[in-house]
């Protein structure tokens, strides 16, 4: 189907012919546009080896990473010199009961005064930003008081410093020594640095002023960036830096997370342009840092086992590797000389066996003479392996006895789910003491003292910002009308399913069972399924209550031969008719199981399959089988509540003509890893005017690429011709075949971007959608509306009474429907900051929405209600979400992608690996089955 071919006279209202089409209104963006994102995260980091995500997200591509996108667009008058400009506020909202709440924003008043810039040159070049700084801080400790003219100046440790006033010369070179300590040797030694200080240029304020003043003007990174480092000058001299966090064993006590780990509490900062001019955002933050042990201490408690009788084996020395590899330490046996040493790696001989030359005549030694006659140590564990430390060209051998791990090191590499578990634990903190930690925070860095920010003349309110809010009210539900409750209005955002039925109720007449726990008797497996049954049957689907085949045991090994057996034995039975659900019993600990079964079904058999674990088995809750009724309706094609604005074509701008909504997402690989691929999905609503059934696709692509680069696409066939396609186009087509009408409107929920790669996202992305709707017919353009959706920031909001019953849940935090899109939002774009959820435990964060295009003209009140009413219909509970439903689906699309993937084949091997523009080779996913496609079987 090339075209969508639909004679539909009487819609004229197709188009808004008052919209600037996208090729007047574009230009191409050079990659100096391009921003560093303000939003550089911890919690990536902390919660990378559970996530999500293999999820999700890693961390975020890196700009630089980002393609300049090739679009044929002609150029664009605009004042901004960027040729697309986002979309400006138009008004505030009204809708909802009015409150005031706090937000973790303090207001930073700063002067009108000029600053001055100056290059810094440091011969011979440093790579280290630690040691620059040390360097500049010689420097000026040296020369402040004469040659610099009693300046204090602020250095980011590269290239550039800035003073607030000029400095008594145009250009200088400085001579600096710094003792430095060689990580190989251990031994320190003094150095000598040349340092040249050159005057750059004025930066003015007035852009600043203007952007503040709601003016049209770029937005004033560098100014900003330069207040960023005045206020992190101090702090980073006190505190452990990480990225925008910056932690202290002083702040709280560290918190034992076990294997050798433990937490530290510390907290991000960043300066933000708001509408109450620049703000100061501040939140509490927690990582996880290697406990400053003896090392054979360390290594003890890393593997869980004692190591100071046994030696280790081939795999304990692999983990033990791993971990310390990096790490640095200092030797303990030679009393008050404490050297310091980075361990590169572990000797594979046990320190008893080792023996090393000790001159130029090649007479050996062994490691235990060495130091029994050079320190007077004994090595007391020579069956333990030595730390290995310096280069390959010369070696050292340090037996671990003899070295302690230096606290600080913040612990890079990924945690176990119990680490994961513990640190949540110690990261979650109920309102009321989250306000009263970070305030605390605010008053223990005291910037009224803090030298540099007396230098600029920035003065930071010690109170937590006060801001207007709404509390949205909740949409009625639909159900259906042989239940007792045939329409809902939820209270504090969450209901249950008592006395309701699903709006549409699927129907699933061929099932079967495979239990894959030994643990699991078959009876208890069959009386299991007989509850889950009856309960999908209250909850209003039609359900055969007997298997097609008996419940099949199976081993985990066997994945594979069990869904073949089981596919082929009902198909056998069933005599050409399929089976459409596939019950799946796990062990509570299934390793790739999981994740198995659910490539084999979604992209071989074009199977449902819902896994239950044992422990829900034996535990059988109604809470439990309601929730999963809802998913088995949802994957086999029903629909579980809807918005009964929707019925009623009262939804603004969705219910007036045929809407389509998208939801995309690109998920990244963990912390550490540097070669899997990305995952992006794109879902996309299929009901209309109901928007609650969404289709989901998926598609590898080059490592840590944010750019969705499958959104439109062209190849060639084999004559030579050009064939179209991608997600969008393959979406806009289902949702033709699914409704008889083609969408005459798009709203795109773009989840997972960082403000840094906004433009470029919009850019690309944009130009896909408009390109995907004219492969489908020339003049087909419905008008988009493009919202970018952000979790991963540090905007909180508490009740401004803690005490006050009435504003809060019963978590303490805010009410689900609170939303804020005044003072502490951007100063003139479109943006709005919502909490659709009820909190069930620790501190609520809202979601960030940002509309950077809008072709619908939404007004303010409009947008926030609609983002804020789905959140009502996600189907996997009876709870209103945090995160606009088709950007959740999206995300849990990619997450279930990740398990597609099959790691154990080398990329060279890959006959149809798709080549990148930089030659790196993407293996394409295997195809979701046409089956599954159009259900959501992400869920």
């Amino acid at each position: 189907m090339t075209h969508m071919e639909m004679k539909n006279p009487v819609q004229k209202h197709v188009i808004i012919s008052t919209r600037k089409p996208l090729q007047n209104s574009m230009i191409q963006q050079t990659s100096a546009d391009i921003m560093p994102s303000n939003e550089e995260r911890l919690e990536n980091a902390k919660l990378s080896s559970g996530r999500r995500k293999g999820r999700r997200r890693g961390k975020g591509a890196k700009v630089e990473q980002l393609q300049e996108p090739k679009l044929d667009l002609s150029m664009g008058s605009h004042d901004s010199s960027k040729g697309l400009v986002f979309h400006r506020r138009p008004g505030y909202g009204q809708l909802g009961r009015k409150c005031m709440v706090k937000a973790n924003h303090f207001l930073a008043q700063v002067p009108d005064t000029d600053l001055s810039q100056y290059s810094v040159t440091i011969t011979p070049e440093v790579a280290s930003r630690k040691i620059n700084k040390s360097i500049m801080a010689q420097l000026v400790k040296l020369h402040r008081d004469t040659d610099l003219g009693m300046r204090l100046p602020v250095y980011d440790g590269k290239k550039v410093l800035y003073t607030a006033g000029l400095l008594p010369f145009v250009s200088k070179e400085f001579a600096v020594g710094l003792a430095e300590e060689d990580e190989g040797t251990g031994v320190a030694k003094e150095r000598e640095f040349k340092v040249t200080i050159k005057f750059v240029g004025i930066t003015s304020m007035v852009q600043l002023r203007e952007f503040l003043a709601g003016k049209q003007v770029d937005t004033p990174h560098e100014i900003i960036r330069i207040f960023d480092i005045v206020l992190n000058q101090l702090a980073a001299q006190r505190y452990v830096s990480v990225g925008r966090c910056l932690y202290s064993p002083d702040i709280k006590n560290p918190q034992q997370l076990g294997g050798g780990l433990q937490s530290w509490q510390g907290f991000y900062k960043s300066i933000r342009p708001t509408q109450m001019g620049l703000s100061l955002n501040i939140d509490m933050s927690s990582t996880a840092f290697i406990d400053p042990l003896p090392v054979i201490d360390f290594v003890a408690q890393l593997l869980g086992k004692d190591v100071f009788s046994r030696p280790l084996s081939d795999a304990d020395s692999v983990k033990v590797k791993k971990a310390l590899r990096g790490v640095k330490v200092e030797v303990t046996h030679r009393g008050d000389v404490r050297r310091k040493y980075r361990i590169s790696g572990l000797t594979s001989q046990p320190t008893r066996e080792l023996i090393f030359p000790v001159d130029e005549k090649m007479n050996m030694k062994s490691v235990v003479e060495y130091f029994q006659e050079m320190y007077g140590f004994t090595i007391r564990y020579s069956h333990l392996p030595c730390l290995q430390v310096g280069n390959q060209r010369k070696v050292n051998y340090l037996p671990m006895e003899a070295c302690k791990i230096i606290e600080g090191q913040r612990y890079t590499k990924g945690l176990t789910d119990k680490q994961i578990t513990s640190l949540l634990k110690v990261t979650c903190q109920r309102p009321r003491d989250r306000e009263t930690d970070i305030l605390q925070t605010v008053n223990q860095n005291g910037y009224e003292l803090d030298p540099y920010a007396k230098e600029f003349g920035i003065t930071v309110d010690e109170k937590l910002a006060s801001v207007e809010a709404r509390v949205l009210p909740a949409p009625w539900l639909k159900y259906h009308d042989t239940g007792k409750e045939k329409e809902y209005l939820p209270q504090v955002g969450q209901w249950n399913m008592t006395n309701k039925k699903v709006i549409n109720g699927s129907t699933v007449n061929y099932w079967a069972c495979i239990n894959f726990s030994r643990s699991v008797q078959e009876s208890t497996v069959s009386g299991f399924c007989h509850q889950l049954v009856q309960m999908c049957k209250i909850s209003g689907m039609e359900f055969n209550p007997e298997p097609v085949i008996p419940i099949h045991s199976a081993r985990p090994d066997q994945v594979k031969k069990a869904l073949k057996y089981v596919y082929s034995a009902a198909a056998n039975k069933l005599g050409g008719k399929e089976l459409e659900l596939l019950i799946a019993i796990l062990p509570d600990n299934n390793g790739s199981l999981y994740g198995d079964l659910k490539r084999i079904c979604d992209t071989d058999l074009g199977l449902i399959s819902q896994c239950c674990l044992t422990k829900n088995v034996y535990k059988i809750s109604n809470q439990y089988l309601a929730n999963v009724s809802l998913k088995i309706n949802v994957k086999t094609g029903g629909r579980n509540t809807v918005l009964l604005d929707a019925l009623s074509s009262g939804i603004p701008l969705v219910s007036d003509i045929p809407t389509i909504i998208f939801g995309a997402d690109v998920t990244h690989p963990e912390t550490g890893d540097d070669s899997c691929p990305s995952i992006a999905a794109v879902v996309a609503s299929q009901d209309w005017p109901e928007v609650t059934k969404y289709a989901g696709l998926v598609c590898a692509q080059a490592h840590r690429q944010e750019l969705i680069q499958d959104l439109y696409k062209t190849w060639k066939d084999s004559q030579g011709g050009t064939v179209t396609g991608g997600m969008i186009r393959e979406l806009l087509l289902s949702f033709k075949a699914a409704t008889g009408k083609k969408p005459l409107r798009i709203i795109f929920y773009r989840d997972g971007v960082s403000e840094g790669q906004f433009y470029q996202v919009l850019l690309y992305e944009l130009d896909a959608i408009r390109k995907a709707c004219a492969s489908l017919e020339p003049s087909y353009q419905p008008p988009v509306t493009f919202v970018i959706v952000q979790k991963r920031h540090h905007t909180r909001l508490f009740a401004s009474n803690h005490n006050d019953r009435s504003s809060i849940d019963k978590s303490g935090n805010i009410l689900p429907g609170t939303v804020v899109d005044s003072k502490i939002c951007h100063p003139s774009e479109f943006d709005f900051y919502l909490c659709s959820h009820a909190g069930i435990q620790g501190t609520s964060r809202p979601a960030h929405y940002h509309v950077l295009w809008d072709e619908n003209n939404f007004t303010a009140d409009e947008i926030q209600s609609l983002t804020n009413n789905l959140c009502y219909t996600y189907a996997r509970c009876t709870r209103s979400v945090s995160l606009v439903p088709p950007a959740y689906y999206a995300h849990l699309a990619a997450y279930r992608a990740r398990f597609y993937m099959e790691p154990d084949k080398p990329e060279n091997a890959i006959p149809n690996c798709m080549r990148t523009s930089n030659e790196s080779c993407v293996r394409p996913l295997p195809a979701l089955n046409e089956k599954v496609k159009n259900v959501m079987f992400y869920c």
